[in-house]
């Protein structure tokens, strides 16, 4: 994966994930899916966007999400968030709607978050690739296992974080994640996936960001400004 860049600090944590079978069996394949003219989301220099704009020690909230969207122009790296003039998503509408709820911060007019990523969110994608057109399509070729081992790297460390958990998909991840079992000095919030489909069956009113932002203050870590700039550059 020459054509991609991962922040150094991170290398530190789990560059050793590249050399294991799993990650070369997983490079194989997606070199075989664009020699055979499929279409892939983000481009290369985009899967490890996430990672790259949040380096490991900055972290102090990580939400989860599940595969990039898989619609044209969307996928960037980051969980959740497109680019901007790309539509936002029914899921992130949702989360702005919540986050109007909680916080009192109007919508955005976009889906870019990287603004959030800068301040130490780690928005990670359980797979970071996915075929166009077909959601879920890379899951189980090997990234689950690079991203566990990111979150893992993320919850050994001992500095109070918050992990955001919408839906089972990403609870269940999270689950067997060493350094968050009981006893853990993070906060884990659990709550439904804010699509459409099940954002009324206890998203909505769950005030995620009050709670992140309080639990951090309490621990000596800055709250996070989760208001995102008006007009945002695209990348």
């Amino acid at each position: 994966m020459a054509e991609v860049k991962l922040h150094p600090d991170w290398l530190a944590h789990i560059g050793g994930e590249f050399e294991q079978p799993y990650m070369a069996q997983l490079k194989a394949f997606l070199a075989d899916e664009r020699a055979r003219g499929k279409t892939i989301y983000p481009r290369p220099a985009h899967w490890f966007a996430a990672l790259d704009a949040t380096p490991p020690q900055d972290v102090r909230v990580v939400i989860l999400g599940q595969d990039p969207y898989h619609g044209p122009g969307q996928a960037h790296g980051l969980c959740f968030s497109v680019q901007p003039g790309v539509r936002t998503p029914p899921s992130l509408v949702n989360i702005y709607k919540e986050m109007r709820d909680d916080l009192g911060i109007p919508p955005a007019r976009h889906g870019y978050l990287k603004s959030w990523a800068e301040q130490g969110v780690l928005l990670l994608n359980n797979c970071l690739t996915v075929e166009a057109g077909l959601a879920a399509s890379h899951q189980k070729r090997g990234w689950e296992r690079f991203t566990d081992a990111a979150v893992a790297a993320v919850a050994a460390d001992p500095a109070p974080k918050v992990f955001i958990l919408w839906g089972s998909h990403a609870q269940k991840k999270a689950a067997n994640v060493a350094g968050l079992a009981t006893g853990s000095p993070h906060l884990i919030l659990r709550a439904p996936h804010p699509s459409p489909l099940s954002a009324h069956n206890g998203f909505f009113g769950s005030k995620p960001f009050s709670q992140a932002n309080a639990f951090l203050a309490a621990h000596g870590r800055s709250p996070i400004d989760w208001a995102l700039p008006e007009s945002p550059a695209a990348e």
